[in-house]
Parts: structure tokens; C-alpha cells; sequence
């Protein structure tokens, strides 16, 4: 095998190849592209194969016992989404070289006249609706490639789910060939629009939600959370513990004994690119529970009905946990836990008795964690008198075990 040669197509058919490209293609033995993209160069003398999803395989099979020159065609920028990620990592790197072109992407912001340097960009491709909505709304410009399985339909009717209407939409359709139409519209006029199978989605947010705006991300006050007779954990304590857990943005964080969601609500505007899972047993709190993730539109969070640890082994290995309740199953809990945390993992768990905090600190004891506790004692000044009083709450023990 001689060389392998990735180049781009550009928006504007055969001329829109550079000379370096035209010279490339002609002197390779092997043309590999889409149908499309071969069609363009009808008077090839070598081979032409056709590749698709399901022939990725065989072309990469081929290549490897190919002598000769062979030319790959891609749309746009090879490694934007495209086939040369695939290249990469099924060929030595050596053996490729790319020669990208101007991308759907790039043409369409410049037809809108949208820079497109801090914008996010999303593939649909293996993807769910939802977690290409997750993405959209985590960011406040976004262009989306989408396909048959996740069409632009469906992204506005899972923002319209979550009550984001605050976009403008720009739909741009068949980018640079005749039937070129690019429509600027909104979440809503998206429903009702038909649209080509290819296509490039802009959405840039012009609006928030005024509730959710209003809102910080961090120190949420209580009274914004419904919950079984306030009985969820405190604004105070909540800042603290998920100081505690030490949560980075890409993150998956088991939140059991979740109650009415406060940490895991609060968890996941510190997660945009995380998971986190909302594990809760009671009838009464799930209802709660339900309503408030719905309020708060936590895009990342996902419930998780039943009780721990048995409804544990169907989730993905966790980087954190918080355990605000266990339900009497402290112990198998921790166990089931310690066999599922990664070294350096953090266990952060709130325990207003002595005996939660005894057990605790007696299991991470013995299996030899890193332990450290916080008591945590919040008085507030009460606003319903005329003198400035301080309440008393019951401390909380604030206990982290860090795996070694």
C-alpha cells in the first residue's frame, strides 16, 4: 500500500476541489466515496467503490492489502464527523493524509451570516433525541447534522417537551446544490414543517425560561423544591456536600435515597456533559420527586425507581455517590458501592444520627478508605418575628470516604 488520500468535498460540486485535490484523485488507482460524490467524477480511470455504513468494514479490508494509490472521498472536512475518525482508528496514521474542504456546517453559518466560533456542534448519528437535546440546551448556539432516526422534528418536540421555545431556528436544506433553502423559523413553526433529508439544524438561544433564569446555578434556595414535609436535605448542607463530592463536568453520580432531588437537581447544572442517576424508593417522594426534575427541566438526570442495592447492578459504574438515605440497608449498600467505585472514587453520605455516623465511618474503616467528616451545625434568623432570632437545625455529619 502506497498512500491513502482523505479528501474533502467542498459545496460546490467538481469545482469546488483545490488543483492539490484534482491531482490527487487523478493519479489515485481506487476511488472510494458515496454514490454522489463518485458521481461527480464520471471519466475516473480507475476503480470506483461504493461505501456506505454497512461497507465501512470491507473498504477499511481492502486497504489494507491495497498496493497502490488509493483516494477516499469525504464531505466537507473529513475529521468533522466523518469517515476519517473511522480511518484513524482501523489504519496507521502514517499511511493517511487529509486534505479537508469547507464543511455543510461552516457553509451554513455563513449563508446566515452567524459566526460559528462559539457555537456547539452535534452529530445525531448513533444518537438519542434526547441526548442531542441535553446538548442543545446546555449551550446557547448549536448546529446539528442531523439523520433519518433523529430528525429536526423530533429535536423541536423534545424542546417543546421541556418548555425551550427560547431559539431561533434556522433549517437549511440540501446546502449546495439547486435545491439549496435555508428558513429561519422557530421551535414551534418546526413542527409544522417538511423537511429534506439533508440537512444542517441552527438553533441559537435568544431567551430563557424566566423561572430557570432566575435561578442560580448553585445554593438553589428550599422553597423553589417541592418536597415530604421539607424534609429534603438543606440549601446550606447541599452546598457543602456537593462541594464535597467534588464533581467535574463530565461526571456519572449515583444520588440514592434521592427524596425530592434537590442534589441531584443541583448536581446537574454542575454536569453538562454528565450523568447523573436519582435513585428513590418512596411512593411519596417520587411524585415530588418527579414534579421538581420536570420544574427544573434536569436535562441529565435520569430516576431510577426502587430500592438499594438492588436496583443498582443495571447502572452505569459511578464516579461519585451520595447517599441522603438508605432505607435500614446502610451496610450492603456500601458494599455493593465499594465493588463498583474506581480508585479515588468519592462516597460522600449525610447523617443527622449517631449511629449512621458510627456505621459509617466503621465501614470505610475497614475497608480502607480515606475518611473525613464535617459537622455542619445551621442556625438561620427567623423572618416572622420582631426581633432577629436564630433557629436551630440539627447538626448533620458531612462524611467522605475516598477509595484507595
Amino acid at each position: 500500500m502506497k498512500s491513502i488520500h482523505v479528501i474533502g468535498a467542498g459545496m460546490a460540486g467538481q469545482e469546488g476541489f483545490t488543483a492539490q485535490a484534482l491531482e490527487l484523485i487523478a493519479a489515485g488507482d481506487i476511488l472510494f466515496g458515496a454514490p454522489r460524490l463518485l458521481a461527480l467524477f464520471p471519466d475516473y480511470r480507475g476503480e470506483k467503490q461504493q461505501i456506505d455504513d454497512g461497507s465501512m468494514a470491507a473498504m477499511i479490508e481492502r486497504l489494507r492489502h491495497f498496493d497502490g494509490n488509493a483516494v477516499v472521498l469525504a464531505s466537507g472536512d473529513p475529521l468533522f464527523f466523518g469517515v476519517g475518525r473511522y480511518l484513524l482508528r482501523n489504519l496507521p496514521e502514517t499511511l493517511i493524509d487529509f486534505l479537508p474542504n469547507v464543511t455543510s456546517v461552516q457553509y451554513a453559518f455563513a449563508k446566515i451570516r452567524e459566526p460559528w466560533d462559539d457555537a456547539i456542534f452535534v452529530s445525531t448519528h448513533s444518537r438519542d433525541v434526547k441526548s442531542v437535546v441535553d446538548r442543545v440546551v446546555a449551550n446557547d448556539k448549536a448546529a446539528i447534522l442531523t439523520d433519518e432516526q433523529v430528525t429536526p422534528k423530533m429535536i423541536a418536540a423534545d424542546l417543546a417537551g421541556r418548555a425551550r421555545f427560547g431559539y431561533r431556528v434556522y433549517l437549511c436544506e440540501n446546502l449546495g446544490t439547486t435545491q439549496e433553502r435555508i428558513r429561519l423559523t422557530s421551535v414551534k413553526g418546526l413542527l409544522d414543517l417538511d423537511v429534506a433529508a439533508l440537512n444542517v439544524l441552527i438553533l441559537i438561544r435568544e431567551y430563557e425560561d424566566e423561572e430557570r433564569q432566575s435561578l442560580p446555578a448553585f445554593g438553589i434556595p428550599d422553597d423553589q423544591f417541592l418536597s415530604v414535609k421539607k424534609t429534603m436535605t438543606r440549601e446550606e448542607v447541599r452546598v457543602v456536600t456537593l462541594a464535597k463530592l467534588r464533581l467535574r463536568h463530565d461526571m456519572c453520580l449515583w444520588d440514592i435515597g434521592a427524596g425530592s432531588g434537590s442534589i441531584s437537581i443541583e448536581a446537574d447544572y454542575l454536569l453538562p456533559q454528565g450523568r447523573v442517576f436519582a435513585i428513590e424508593r418512596n411512593d411519596e417522594s417520587l411524585g415530588f420527586l418527579r414534579e421538581n426534575l420536570r420544574r427544573f427541566n434536569a436535562r441529565n438526570v435520569t430516576l431510577v425507581t426502587g430500592s438499594a442495592p438492588d436496583c443498582l447492578d443495571a447502572l452505569p459504574d459511578p464516579d461519585r455517590v451520595f447517599i441522603g438515605g438508605s432505607g435500614g440497608h446502610l451496610w450492603e449498600i456500601l458494599e455493593q458501592v465499594d465493588q463498583r467505585l474506581a480508585i479515588g472514587g468519592l462516597i460522600v453520605l449525610n447523617a443527622v444520627t449517631l449511629d449512621t455516623l458510627t456505621a459509617t465511618n466503621d465501614y470505610f474503616d475497614n475497608a480502607g478508605y480515606q475518611v473525613e467528616v464535617v459537622a455542619l451545625n445551621i442556625a438561620r434568623t427567623r423572618p416572622d418575628t420582631n426581633y432577629k432570632m436564630f433557629e436551630a437545625y440539627n447538626p448533620v455529619y458531612i462524611i467522605t470516604g475516598m477509595k484507595q
